[in-house]
């Protein structure tokens, strides 16, 4: 049976959105400048600070995202690398040309009166 499946770039924004919040080290993702204030990693917020190019076999990532103070920021950049191709790749079998990751801020978690955290982002 023939016929053409096509992936739609929202989808593969989904897939990285969920695989970057399962990295540790990763606080937020950032729309950018022109979208202003970071927002947290939540289910309608999950597309943001995310974009990709997807062709036909390959697909190309940018991400940008907000890193927890004190992480080893390399390491998490690898790992978020490393985690979004393998999540796209076994979710949609499109090749991940490359993951282009920028650090967009710092989040600092306070300590509250009520002893529960709230996050506080540098830019």
């Amino acid at each position: 049976m023939g016929g053409k499946v096509v992936i739609a770039d929202s989808v593969v924004a989904t897939i990285v959105g969920l695989a970057a919040a399962e990295v540790e080290g990763v606080a937020a993702m950032s729309g950018g400048i022109s979208e202003g204030i970071a927002r947290a990693l939540t289910r309608t917020q999950i597309q943001k600070g995310i974009k990709v190019e997807v062709g036909t076999t390959e697909a190309a990532i940018d991400i940008r995202a907000i890193f927890w103070y004190g992480v080893d920021i390399p390491s998490v950049c690898k790992e978020l690398q490393s985690k979004v191709a393998e999540a796209v790749n076994i979710m949609t079998g499109l090749h991940v040309v490359e993951v282009n990751v920028t650090v967009d801020g710092i989040s600092i978690k306070q300590e509250t009166t009520q002893s529960e955290s709230e996050d506080v982002r540098v830019k």
